[in-house]
C-alpha cells in the first residue's frame, strides 16, 4: 500500500499543479475577448480567429481543470441522502462510483477521442469558419482532460480504499449539519469582532 499511496501522492501532485496553471488561461480568455471587443468597436475589424481561441482558451481550462476539481473532492453531487449517511457508507458510494461509473466512463471516452483527435491530426481538419483555426488542438484537449480525470480516478481509488483500512487518515472527516452551522456561526463571530 505504501507505493500505491505514493503513486497517489505523485498523481495528486501532477494534476494540482496543471489545474493552478490552468486557471490562468480563463484570464487569457477574458483578455484576448476584450481586445477583440476593442478592435471590433475600435477599428470595425475582427476575426473568427480571436473567436475560436476564445473558446479554446475556456474549453481547455475546464478539460484540463476537473481532474484537479475531482482531487479537491468538489464536483457537484447531490447531498440530501449522501450527507445524512456515515463517513464510512460515504466513503463506499465515492469508491464504488469511481470504479462503476467514472472510470468506466473515463476509459470509454479515451478509447473514443483517440482515433477522433488522430485523425483530425493527420487530416490537419481546419474549422468550417473563414479565418479560423485548426481544429486538432482542441480536440486534444478533449483527450488530455479525460486522460487526466483518468489518472486522478486512479488516485481517488487507491486513497479511498487506504482511508477504509486504515492506512491513510481521512482528509475530510464526517461533521454533522449541525456541527457546520455551529462552526461557520463561531467563525462569523470571530470575523465581526472589533
Amino acid at each position: 500500500m505504501p507505493a500505491l499511496l505514493a503513486f497517489a501522492r505523485g498523481i495528486d501532485r501532477f494534476n494540482e499543479v496543471i489545474g493552478k496553471a490552468v486557471s490562468w488561461l480563463i484570464l487569457l480568455a477574458i483578455l484576448v475577448s476584450a481586445a477583440n471587443a476593442l478592435i471590433r468597436k475600435v477599428f470595425n475589424s475582427s476575426s473568427n480567429a480571436w473567436l475560436e481561441l476564445q473558446w479554446y482558451l475556456f474549453g481547455a481550462a475546464f478539460l484540463l481543470a476537473a481532474a484537479y476539481t475531482l482531487r479537491q473532492n468538489e464536483h457537484i453531487r447531490i447531498d440530501i441522502v449522501y450527507g445524512a449517511l456515515s463517513r464510512r457508507k460515504q466513503h463506499w458510494i465515492d469508491l464504488l462510483g469511481h470504479v462503476f461509473f467514472l472510470m468506466p466512463f473515463v476509459i470509454l471516452m479515451i478509447s473514443y477521442f483517440i482515433p477522433y483527435v488522430a485523425l483530425s491530426f493527420r487530416s490537419g481538419e481546419m474549422s468550417a469558419s473563414a479565418g479560423g483555426l485548426i481544429i486538432w488542438p482542441a480536440k486534444a484537449m478533449l483527450l488530455a482532460g479525460f486522460v487526466l480525470l483518468g489518472l486522478q480516478g486512479v488516485s481517488e481509488i487507491i486513497k479511498k480504499i487506504a482511508i477504509m483500512r486504515g492506512d491513510l487518515d481521512d482528509p475530510s472527516p464526517f461533521i454533522t449539519a449541525h456541527k457546520q452551522a455551529e462552526l461557520a456561526g463561531k467563525a462569523l463571530a470571530e470575523e465581526l469582532k472589533p
